[in-house]
């Protein structure tokens, strides 16, 4: 079967030629499609330099530029990953075995960060933890399901947080979500950034908020308070950085808020180290 790679980006130049790099090398039939949210760096030029390596511009928002991704493929299988994600050899074909199952709706990678420093061990641990208990990767483990899947679940909700998390419950609800054990790489930046126990807090509130039904544009403000929507970083600004990865507790079971602690606990992820 044909994969049908979807890559959101938002000056990624640095980032996205590893990415590329590492999906030439996997088995075919393959396509690839950068969706660009109006970057104003060289993504765009970057993913051009690749062989058979397609370029669309849509409006920024991670949601938004992965519809307008799979829009423009064809493949019968969908694989959505992040410009700092590596996929590992023969990740393609795992993909295809996962999806080869009929009662899989979606499937995910290991979560992974490219530093050996101990503390992301920790995180790692976390996310599988969560994953185990409650079938609940994020989009930094590169998502993949049916295109028939994707589009009766309605795709991706194009709003500024939370596209990975709304796709994933939604996938959960209609039949089986696979974690496999394989790693997916991916950066430490974010946390590298902002400090690991600052963004787990903030992305607990985060989460709080959106089980409560506060609107995801009055959260994205939350983010990062007092900066016009404007001049807001990548990591903020449609949606980017919105993934919320790490660890989960156990579920209490009683609750919205409860629930969202046992659903998203997290010590997240992104940027080198």
């Amino acid at each position: 079967m044909r994969i049908a790679v979807v890559i959101p980006t938002l000056n990624e130049e640095g980032r996205l030629p590893a990415c590329l790099a590492a999906l030439a090398r996997q088995p075919g039939p393959i396509e690839v499609v950068v969706a660009d949210g109006g970057s104003t760096d060289r993504t765009r030029e970057v993913a051009a330099r690749f062989p058979g390596v397609r370029v669309v511009v849509s409006e920024a928002g991670r949601g938004r530029q992965m519809n307008a991704g799979a829009r423009a493929t064809t493949g019968a299988y969908l694989w959505f990953l992040h410009a700092d994600c590596l996929a590992a050899a023969g990740a393609a074909s795992m993909v295809r075995r996962c999806l080869a199952d009929e009662a899989t709706t979606l499937g995910a990678f290991r979560f992974a960060l490219d530093s050996r420093r101990w503390r992301y061990r920790i995180v790692e641990a976390g996310v599988r933890l969560r994953c185990r208990l409650f079938s609940l990767p994020y989009g930094d483990q590169g998502l993949f399901l049916r295109r028939a899947a994707f589009e009766a679940l309605g795709g991706y909700r194009e709003e500024p947080l939370f596209e990975d998390l709304h796709l994933v419950r939604a996938a959960r609800a209609a039949g089986r979500v696979v974690c496999l054990p394989h790693p997916l790489p991916t950066s430490v930046r974010r946390c590298r950034r902002d400090g690991v126990v600052r963004t787990t807090v903030r992305n607990q509130l985060l989460l709080l908020g959106e089980r409560l039904g506060v609107a995801p544009a009055v959260l994205v403000r939350l983010r990062e308070p007092g900066m016009p929507a404007a001049e807001m970083s990548p990591a903020v600004h449609g949606g980017y950085g919105g993934d919320l990865d790490g660890q989960s507790t156990t579920e209490m079971g009683y609750g919205r808020a409860q629930r969202t602690a046992s659903e998203g606990l997290s010590l997240p992820s992104s940027g080198s180290d």
